[in-house]
């Protein structure tokens, strides 16, 4: 490793890299701790401790929405953005031809940009009514102004980490969004090191050990999951032109425990915080039934086992949703067979496509119960604890060592090109 370390400081190119990466990571945690004038801190930090959801959503703002800053929203609007147009690859035939090229491609870049605009404000707005109306006395009474002004803050931040996250990736040496998430979650870590030795006790030894233990396991099983792969074996038939004879060759497709990443754990934090938001804006409705329904939806997302259930159940969910939607057997069907590829004992075509369609199901259910498990693992843990996990448990470990593990790999890939060269 040491070795490796000393390599990549050798490559100057590489080292300017990685220092620009740095810098754009130092500038995002100064910026999120800049706060937005009138703002209850310590009513803040009561609010995010005691409700789940929000925390969830304070990861991927990188920490910056429990410090009310002017990046509060942090990347969350680019990243619904971004899938909403993937989505709508699926549906709009015109988008997803423009989704196989490089000019579409970043025309619907540039579109998702622009959507992240509207997004931001309206999320923004959505986030400064929820936070008013929790009963925390978060925010005192602010005029139309003081929230317009509080709206346009909050857009321009997450326009700006949209811009830092884009510079990060042009220097492939890992995916901004990611590393900027990442930085959220690391620079939690220091803090809650130091409330476990301030506030020590020899009777909280073992309980301690226990979450030691727990998180090596999980950071052991994200690997495994992450990295596991069923390679399916393709054979190529032997082709002859002219005096030469080309294929006869074998290989294998590899297809992946967790296609969708931590994809599926987005797609449910979205969907399972809808409710309850919305809710909020009806709590105080002069109409009765309307008010005690708000009431009643807030109530049922706060019980923890319903939400516990709920959430389990959509991140399973949407883990095969997603891989319907980047993972086309059609395709890699169609593809085999123009270029002479078969699996052994399956007929090329239709037969193809059905058996990689299966091979699919299968092993997905597996990536899927494991991101369904991490993502309740803080519920768990609390129930049989009595303690909040820390760093919201189970997904911010898979976070942190997914993007360790795609950095590592593209830092990898830069060194091997210059090898080459």
């Amino acid at each position: 490793m040491w070795d490796k370390l000393v390599q990549i400081w050798k490559i100057k190119d590489l080292r300017n890299k990685i220092l620009f990466v740095l810098a754009m990571l130092v500038i995002f945690r100064l910026v999120a701790h800049i706060p937005i004038p009138g703002v209850n801190a310590e009513a803040l930090k009561e609010l995010f401790a005691s409700n789940q959801v929000l925390g969830l959503i304070n990861i991927f703002s990188g920490g910056s929405m429990q410090n009310f800053s002017i990046v509060m929203m942090g990347i969350a609007p680019y990243i619904t953005s971004s899938i909403i147009f993937q989505l709508l690859g699926m549906i709009v035939p015109k988008i997803e031809e423009m989704q196989k090229d490089e000019a579409g491609r970043q025309k619907i870049n540039m579109w998702t940009r622009w959507a992240t605009v509207p997004l931001a404000a309206l999320q923004a707005y959505g986030m400064i009514a929820l936070l008013r109306g929790s009963g925390y006395q978060i925010l005192g009474d602010i005029s139309t102004f003081d929230m317009f002004s509080m709206i346009v803050t909050i857009t321009a931040g997450t326009i700006f980490l949209m811009w830092i996250g884009e510079l990060i990736t042009e220097k492939q040496v890992g995916n901004g969004i990611s590393l900027l998430i990442f930085a959220g979650i690391i620079s939690a870590l220091p803090g809650a090191v130091q409330q476990i030795v301030l506030n020590f006790d020899q009777s909280q030894l073992f309980m301690l050990l226990g979450f030691l233990a727990i998180t090596i396991i999980t950071v052991v099983g994200v690997v495994v999951i992450n990295e596991g792969q069923r390679n399916i074996p393709v054979q190529y038939a032997r082709q002859i032109r002219g005096n030469r004879a080309y294929g006869g060759t074998s290989t294998h497709l590899p297809l992946r425990v967790n296609m969708a990443g931590v994809i599926p754990i987005i797609f449910a934090i979205s969907i399972i915080l809808f409710p309850s938001m919305i809710a909020q804006f009806f709590v105080s409705a002069q109409t009765e039934w309307i008010a005690s329904t708000a009431q009643w939806v807030i109530g049922i997302f706060n019980n923890q086992l319903i939400y516990g259930i709920l959430y389990f159940v959509l991140v399973f969910a949407f883990t095969y949703f997603y891989t319907e939607v980047i993972f086309h057997p059609n395709q890699i069907a169609e593809n085999l067979q123009r270029q002479g590829g078969f699996i052994p004992g399956i007929r090329p075509g239709k037969q193809t496509e059905k058996y990689l369609a299966n091979t699919t199901h299968k092993i997905i259910f597996v990536g899927a119960l494991f991101l369904g498990l991490i993502a309740i693992l803080p519920l768990i843990m609390r129930y049989f604890t009595g303690v909040q996990a820390l760093a919201v448990g189970g997904t911010s470990l898979l976070i942190v060592v997914s993007v360790v593990i795609e950095t590592v790999k593209q830092v990898e890939s830069q060194m091997t090109m210059r090898e080459y060269e």
